[in-house]
């Protein structure tokens, strides 16, 4: 992915996690806490992402995602009040989010000669992995594993949609854009109709029925 649009990404990144970090008031997060949410964001799935494929964290290395990132946070920071009750903006910017680093996580995967199930899981780790760290650092239940709106179901699906049509011949940029619109679809759409898998529960065998009992006359 060209370099504009991972900054795109971190910038957007960051905005999305102060504005959320911005909103939990209850919590007293500080003006230094809230750039901290709005780093990890932005930068966490970008950083979890080289980890795994034993890369050098770009976000380390390179100054401009850094920059952006934290010039974002404070943005969205100073932002937050005029948005206080845009909760469908959050909501918005973090599909919209996910499916950005997804796709740059998955197309990095597949140019350093990862397989395609591989790939996937990149492009999932990448998608998720800001809003997870977020979650430890706040101390909010983990997203992917509570009973949810399909949060990592929607970056597998965007991530999936840009392995596939790569095979075919797409040229990363379309794909991309393509792996950007599914996850976002697919993660609204599955909060605006509430979809959700089961919670999970012991498979329990069924007990056998027993004869009936008779009834006496009675009188």
């Amino acid at each position: 992915m060209a370099l504009w649009i991972e900054l795109l990404a971190a910038g957007l990144g960051g905005l999305q996690g102060a504005l959320f970090a911005a909103g939990e008031r209850h919590r007293r997060i500080d003006v230094l806490g809230v750039i901290v949410i709005g780093l990890t964001v932005s930068l966490g799935g970008s950083l979890l992402r080289d980890i795994v494929l034993n890369q050098p964290p770009v976000v380390v290395w390179k100054n401009w995602y850094l920059l952006v990132a934290g010039a974002s946070a404070v943005l969205g920071m100073a932002l937050q009040p005029a948005f206080a009750r845009a909760d469908w903006l959050i909501t918005v910017l973090d599909a919209v989010v996910m499916g950005l680093f997804g796709a740059i996580a998955a197309s990095k995967a597949l140019s350093l000669g990862v397989g395609e199930a591989g790939a996937l899981v990149v492009g999932v780790i990448g998608a998720i992995g800001g809003g997870m760290l977020r979650d430890v650092i706040l101390g909010l239940p983990i997203s992917i594993l509570q009973v949810g709106t399909l949060y990592a179901v929607a970056a597998g699906a965007g991530a999936g949609t840009l392995i596939l049509l790569t095979e075919f011949g797409t040229p990363t940029l379309i794909a991309g854009v393509v792996c950007v619109v599914v996850t976002t679809s697919v993660r609204l759409a599955a909060i605006r109709f509430r979809w959700t898998f089961p919670e999970q529960r012991a498979v329990r065998p069924r007990r056998p029925k027993g004869p009936r009992p008779v009834k006496t006359p009675t009188g």
